[in-house]
């Protein structure tokens, strides 16, 4: 399907551009920028329940404003975490003073946040955790490992699934702990180097990190829930944004195409026209899912792990397509290279390099090729150790 727009979403639209036309001056700040969007009212459109958003907007009027954020090449967020995956869970399965206290901050750009869910050892197996919390009083004491925690370098608050019942086995004896991050010598956050030589991912140690009773959301054993529930927002009204940012990029190994000359060769025509037609087709797709969106729906159960499988697998093509046009100069960065230095790459190189982690991150190829099997097919669940 695809969404109609009426006179009053074309009002919303002019008003979205019009301010981000205004607003985007230099580089800010990351913190900075998402308290400017606070203040204008751009964090938590269509949080009506309870008033804790900033502003009325309809969900055609969501993807509006995560269409033209992403057209604009406006910042990266780094309170997305926060509003689009801890919000909406907050608003599910939280408690009236869980909302009180930690939905505001984050309408405010205020507080930011990380996700504590992928263990060593366990990877997508989310299951497999064995971060433990033991209750202390009015107080949980959390001690384990978390990796690949993006932006917990910048956050100030972490949720994390730990292990409360002892020696509770799979999602059995889980809760969904809301933790602070600023704990020295109880939490220790490592920047992970990748071969882009950035550090949006992080070790998190936890060694008796205090976690307050009262921020276990949906109760003591039932964060499996409210997991499986955030993992349902994670892929929501941000996939079109996304797909916005895959379209500039495709446009640009394709202008790189012609340039060098490599469009000419009929097989990287039909590869470009290729990823041409498979991104539309992730559009309609996407659309058609949130058109048919609906607490308690399970008519698409499986929609988030399908639409992770295309676009991982169709980011990994175009990296590889954006190395094949360039030829022989895409073995050679933008400036001189000392070992003793960090390296440059143009955006063609950093697609390609950090597109290779596309199908791991978020849940890989095989865990999503399992959810499907076994939550929509009804095949036989994999045996677990």
């Amino acid at each position: 399907m695809e969404f109609g727009f009426s006179a009053e979403d074309e009002a919303f639209r002019s008003e979205v551009r019009a301010w981000l036309r205004t607003h985007l001056v230099g580089d800010p700040p990351r913190r900075e920028w998402e308290r400017e969007l606070g203040r204008a009212g751009w964090i938590g459109l269509g949080w009506e329940a309870g008033g804790y958003g900033n502003r009325t907007a309809s969900l055609i009027q969501q993807v509006v404003w995560a269409e033209e954020y992403a057209r604009s090449d406006a910042p990266a967020r780094s309170g997305h975490i926060g509003e689009n995956l801890l919000a909406p869970t907050l608003l599910a399965h939280g408690s009236e003073e869980q909302k009180s206290r930690f939905l505001p901050p984050i309408a405010r750009g205020e507080e930011l946040w990380c996700q504590g869910y992928s263990e060593p050892g366990a990877g997508s197996d989310l299951a497999g955790v064995r971060t433990a919390a033991v209750r202390d009083g009015a107080t949980y004491r959390v001690s384990g490992q978390k990796i690949w925690t993006s932006l917990a370098h910048e956050a100030d608050w972490c949720f994390v699934l730990a292990r409360t019942e002892p020696e509770s086995r799979r999602h059995h004896g889980l809760s969904f702990l809301l933790v602070p991050m600023d704990q020295p010598g109880r939490i220790e956050v490592r920047p992970i180097r990748q071969m882009t030589g950035t550090s949006e991912f992080n070790e998190v140690f936890f060694d008796g990190a205090h976690a307050r009773v009262e921020h276990v959301v949906g109760g003591e054993g039932q964060g499996w829930r409210v997991a499986m529930g955030l993992l349902g927002f994670e892929r929501g009204v941000s996939t079109l944004a996304q797909q916005v940012g895959f379209a500039e990029e495709l446009g640009r190994v394709l202008k790189t195409a012609v340039s060098t000359g490599a469009a000419d060769d009929p097989v990287v025509r039909d590869r470009l026209v290729r990823q041409w037609a498979e991104l539309r087709t992730m559009r309609w797709n996407a659309l058609r899912t949130l058109g048919s969106w609906g607490p308690g729906s399970s008519a698409d159960a499986g929609a988030p792990s399908v639409a992770k499988l295309l676009w991982g697998r169709w980011h990994q093509r175009l990296g590889e397509l954006a190395m094949q046009v360039r030829g022989g100069e895409a073995t050679v960065g933008p400036a001189d290279w000392a070992p003793s230095e960090p390296y440059e790459l143009d955006p063609l190189q950093h697609l390609f390099l950090f597109s290779r982690a596309d199908t791991i991150y978020g849940g890989s190829d095989e865990i999503q090729r399992t959810i499907i099997a076994e939550r929509v097919l009804g095949l036989p669940r994999e045996p677990k150790g």
